[in-house]
């Protein structure tokens, strides 16, 4: 019986060129990217396959992405601490992975994870965004009211069913628990939104950015946000923002001996008031 072992992969992109994280047939993804080059630095056929914590959306760039995925223990013995620096010279310049360690007992990239944290970039200069910035920041012509988008995002943090803003996967919950939304100046004209939440449903985060953008905007009014949730509906009013603007940074995990226990949790169909989420698929 061959011996396995698991490894946990810390990645970040630059999502511009990618498809998204998951792979496709004929797409050029951050998956198929990561795979293709494990398997022939690992020499393993067919490729090992990576699960991930948060699936991105096209576009969506990361700092902390995490994965997971099982190999032969012989196959991982032979290169044990020289992955990162091998794989650096087989991947393109908009891929990295920069931490390869043997993951704890218990471990999953996707159901232990406690939270994950975007930040979405705006930029709010009449004259257009900074040219070395244009790949991850959003070009937004209006002036912003922070103190207003402030005030819209604490009537939506809590636990709730946010329909309202995900686009529904058949058999996926929408209730999802966000722990943090808040926006502040990083520059003059840069606003920076940090959205935290236990897990994130498709283009979630982008529809709350888009929705809040309205209300720095001075176009709706403080409350619209909290109402649009309260109805459980996609309203056509609330503008996707674009990809390229939302980096995914960190992914929380409980301590080492906690790790099984969330991943079983996690793995529970969830209700509101509920503590437990099936689903981590994110954008």
């Amino acid at each position: 019986m061959t011996a396995l072992v698991r490894l946990r992969l810390d990645i970040s992109y630059d999502g511009s060129d990618f498809a998204g994280w998951a792979r496709q047939p004929g797409q050029r993804t951050v998956q198929g990217t990561i795979e293709d080059a494990l398997a022939r630095l690992l020499r393993l056929d067919p490729p090992p396959v990576l699960t991930v914590a948060g699936r991105t959306d096209a576009g969506v760039h990361a700092r902390g992405q995490v994965a997971h995925l099982v190999v032969p223990v012989a196959a991982y013995s032979v290169i044990n601490g020289t992955m990162p620096r091998r794989l650096a010279g087989m991947l393109p310049p908009d891929v990295r992975v920069r931490r390869v360690t043997v993951a704890p007992e218990g471990f999953d990239a996707r159901f232990s994870a406690l939270s994950r944290r975007y930040v979405y970039r705006v930029c709010d200069d009449p004259v257009g965004v900074e040219p070395l910035r244009r790949h991850d920041v959003l070009w937004h012509p209006r002036p912003l009211n922070l103190d207003r988008m402030n005030e819209a995002a604490g009537l939506l943090r809590g636990e709730h069913d946010f329909a309202a803003y995900c686009r529904k996967r058949e058999g996926a919950t929408t209730i999802r628990r966000l722990l943090k939304y808040e926006w502040e100046r990083e520059s003059r004209h840069i606003a920076a939104a940090t959205v935290q939440a236990d897990a994130f449903c498709h283009s979630m985060v982008r529809a709350l950015v888009g929705a809040l953008l309205m209300v720095g905007d001075g176009r709706r009014e403080i409350e619209w946000p909290s109402e649009v949730l309260a109805a459980r509906v996609r309203d056509s009013a609330v503008n996707v923002a674009p990809a390229h603007g939302l980096s995914l940074e960190e992914i929380s995990y409980p301590d080492d001996e906690g790790l099984a226990q969330r991943a079983q949790e996690t793995r529970r169909v969830r209700t509101l008031n509920a503590t437990a989420d099936p689903s981590s698929c994110a954008s």
